[in-house]
């Protein structure tokens, strides 16, 4: 199942996307006679997630039939965050050992390069990235998110799945210059407003077919920048949420944003992309804040 959250008048709503549109899970309740949560988030929190996807796979095409005169159309949708508030935003820095390379780095080899964004920095789906006025190179990031479905603790690798809500599409910003004056500075430099984009869609577990073949790309103004496959990261996505889950606590809606194939510098006017096989792209345009 794919889930998108459109904007609907002055309100956020979750919806389903199908082949004809987007179908919003208001409309599920009221035709069907179900209680699901209308923000993803909640659906997420809820638990109600896993038994939507199953209605949502068995319902028969005349049941689906009842509700299509609800369908948005790809052409009239809004489209917002997939949520405003994550709980925790993890970031991995040179999981990849080629992007590592092209910063004069070494890959870390024993536990990740994990930091923390605080969820201000969230826009989504053709909103503005900023480059902020304390900043002369900023660079984005395209990233596989994985997005956690339960709180869980201590996860062992081969139970990951078990606890993942599904995957989204990522680009992280990075306040290059200030980074490289002190890697101290690497929370300042990850948390500007605007400096994490993430959606348009979540795609449950059961629509990735082969994750570790996926391709990552980091796309400015329609040209490939970066590109790698999720089998060449240095800690796997199954990894990384064990790891992280013997840190600390994860909750349901935590988003880890696995690391980027390569990092490309922004100007105003710029358009980025996060391109993901399988995912509709997450796109972007830039706005330098100087030039205000």
């Amino acid at each position: 199942m794919k889930l998108a959250t459109l904007r609907m008048g002055e309100t956020e709503h979750a919806c389903i996307v199908t082949t004809g549109g987007y179908l919003p899970i208001g409309s599920i309740n009221r035709v069907y006679g179900k209680d699901y949560p209308t923000e993803v988030l909640e659906l997420i929190r809820s638990g109600s997630l896993a038994e939507l996807s199953a209605w949502y796979a068995t319902a028969p095409e005349e049941v689906l039939e009842a509700a299509r005169p609800d369908l948005i159309s790809e052409q009239r949708a809004r489209l917002a965050p997939l949520y405003r508030y994550p709980p925790k935003i993890w970031g991995i820095g040179l999981n990849y050992a080629a992007h590592a390379a092209d910063l004069s780095e070494s890959a870390p080899a024993e536990i990740p390069a994990s930091f923390l964004k605080p969820y201000t920095s969230l826009i989504g789906h053709g909103d503005t990235i900023e480059i902020p006025r304390q900043s002369e190179r900023t660079t984005a990031e395209a990233e596989l998110g994985v997005i956690l479905g339960t709180g869980c603790k201590d996860v062992a690798p081969e139970h990951w799945l078990e606890v993942i809500a599904g995957f989204t599409c990522v680009i992280d910003m990075t306040a290059e210059d200030i980074l490289r004056r002190n890697p101290r500075y690497l929370t300042l430099s990850k948390s500007f407003d605007t400096f994490f984009s993430f959606g348009p869609f979540l795609l449950t577990p059961d629509e990735v077919n082969d994750l570790p073949s996926l391709s990552v790309k980091t796309v400015i103004n329609g040209r490939v920048h970066a590109e790698n496959i999720v089998a060449n990261m240095t800690f796997s996505p199954d990894k990384l949420v064990s790891f992280h889950s013997q840190v600390m606590t994860l909750l349901p809606g935590d988003v880890i944003s696995t690391g980027t194939p390569g990092a490309v510098p922004i100007a105003d006017g710029d358009r980025v992309e996060c391109r993901i096989d399988g995912f509709p792209a997450l796109a972007n345009p830039v706005r330098d804040r100087k030039r205000l």
